[in-house]
C-alpha cells in the first residue's frame, strides 16, 4: 500500500511540473508567439513573461519580429533582345503582423522568392540587355512597389531589394569587354589627338609672336638703316657741292664704275649697244650744260693735264672691256644659233675716244667730220 501511495505521489508531483511549465511562457525580445485554444487562435504573446492554460492553450508559432535578409539563388532571365542572363537578387523584410503572417499564407517566405522571380522576369523581359545593366535603381524600386503591394496582405513589409548581379552571356561578355577596350582605346585616342592640337595652336601662337617680333625688329633696322643711309648721301652731297667738282671729274669717275659694272659675279652676258659712244656724247654734253649753267668751274689747284691723261686711260680700259663683253655676246649667240659664222654678222661697237668722255664738243666735231 505504501508504494502505490509513493507512487501516485510522484506522479502528482511529476504531473504539477509538466503543468506548470506548460502555463509559464517566456517570450524574448522581438519575437511573438500566437496561441491557440482548442485549435482557435487566442492571442499573441507579447515578449516577457506569459501564462497559458495548461493543456487547453498551445503555441502556433513563433515569429521572428526583425528584419530579415535572404538571397535567393540566381535565376535565368530573358531580356527583350533574346538574351538569357543570370541574376541574384537580395531581399529585405520584417512581419508586421504575425497572425496574418501565420494563418495568411502558409510559407511566406518561399512566396516572396517566387513573387520575386516572376516579377523580375516581367520588367527585364521589357529591357534589353543594355538599360538592364545601367538600370539596377529602376529595378530595385519597381520590385520593390510590386512586392510591397503584394506581401502587405501577409503582414509582410518589403523593406529593400537589391540586385546582385546581373551576369550575361560568356559570348556576350567576350564582346562587351572588346567594345569597353575600344571605348577606351577611342578616348585616348582623341584625348592625344585634343592633346597634339593644343600644342600646334601653342606653337603656331608662338610662331606666329616671334615673326612679329623678327618682322618689327626688321623694319626698326631697315628704318635705321635708310636713316644712315640718307645721311651719307646727303653728307656726300654736301661734299660735292662744297667741292664743286667740274664735269671732267664726273666724266672720269663714271669711266672708272664701267669695269666694276662690267665684271659683276651676276652678270653673265653684259650686252654693250653700238649707241654707247652716242649716250657717253650726250652725258658729257649734258654735264658740260649743267656746269654751265651752275657755273662749274674747276678750282684753280686741279691739274687738268693730269685728270685729262687719267681720264683718257680710263676712257681706252672702259672701250677695252666693252669690245671684250661685245666678243663674248658674240660668241653666245653663235652657240645659240649654232652657226660659228654668225658672229662676223654682228657689228663691232664704236670705239669711245677718250674726248668724248672728256669734251663733248671735240668729239662731235670730228663724228661730222667723219661722216661728211
Amino acid at each position: 500500500m505504501e508504494a502505490v501511495i509513493g507512487v501516485l505521489v510522484i506522479v502528482i508531483v511529476v504531473f504539477a511540473i509538466v503543468t506548470l511549465l506548460r502555463s509559464v511562457r517566456i517570450v524574448p525580445q522581438q519575437r511573438m508567439d500566437v496561441v491557440e485554444r482548442l485549435g482557435k487562435y487566442k492571442r499573441t504573446l507579447s515578449p516577457g513573461l506569459n501564462i497559458l492554460v495548461p493543456f487547453v492553450d498551445a503555441v502556433r508559432s513563433k515569429v521572428d519580429m526583425r528584419e530579415q535578409v535572404v538571397s535567393f539563388p540566381p535565376q535565368p532571365v530573358i531580356t527583350s533582345d533574346n538574351l538569357v542572363v543570370s541574376i541574384d537578387t537580395v531581399l529585405y523584410f520584417k512581419v508586421v503582423d504575425p497572425v496574418r503572417a501565420t494563418y495568411e499564407i502558409s510559407n511566406f517566405l518561399q512566396a516572396i522568392e517566387q513573387l520575386t522571380v516572376t516579377t523580375l522576369r516581367n520588367v527585364i523581359g521589357s529591357l534589353d540587355l543594355e538599360r538592364a545593366l545601367t538600370s539596377r535603381e529602376e529595378i530595385n524600386r519597381h520590385l520593390s512597389t510590386v512586392l510591397d503591394e503584394t506581401t502587405g496582405r501577409w503582414g509582410i513589409k518589403v523593406t529593400r531589394v537589391e540586385i546582385k548581379a546581373i551576369e550575361p552571356p560568356p559570348s556576350i561578355r567576350d564582346s562587351m569587354e572588346k567594345q569597353m577596350r575600344a571605348e577606351r582605346e577611342r578616348r585616348a585616342t582623341i584625348l592625344n589627338a585634343e592633346g597634339h592640337k593644343q600644342a600646334q595652336i601653342l606653337t603656331a601662337e608662338g610662331e606666329k609672336q616671334a615673326a612679329v617680333l623678327r618682322a618689327d625688329g626688321d623694319r626698326q633696322a631697315r628704318i635705321l638703316q635708310a636713316e644712315g643711309q640718307a645721311k651719307a648721301i646727303r653728307t656726300v652731297f654736301d661734299a660735292i657741292h662744297t667741292a664743286n667738282p667740274s664735269q671732267k671729274v664726273l666724266a672720269y669717275q663714271y669711266l672708272q664704275a664701267l669695269p666694276q659694272i662690267a665684271n659683276g659675279t651676276a652678270n653673265k652676258v653684259w650686252i654693250v649697244p653700238t649707241e654707247l659712244t652716242r649716250a657717253l656724247e650726250g652725258m658729257g654734253g649734258a654735264l658740260g650744260g649743267l656746269a654751265n649753267m651752275v657755273g662749274d668751274v674747276p678750282k684753280s689747284n686741279v691739274d687738268a693735264a693730269s685728270v685729262e691723261r687719267e681720264a683718257a686711260a680710263a676712257a681706252e680700259a672702259a672701250a677695252a672691256e666693252a669690245a671684250q663683253v661685245n666678243a663674248q655676246v658674240r660668241e653666245a649667240e653663235a652657240q645659240v644659233s649654232g652657226d660659228p659664222d654668225r658672229t662676223a654678222a654682228l657689228p663691232a661697237p664704236d670705239p669711245i675716244p677718250p674726248s668724248a668722255a672728256l669734251g663733248g664738243a671735240d668729239y662731235n666735231g670730228v663724228q661730222n667730220r667723219e661722216h661728211a
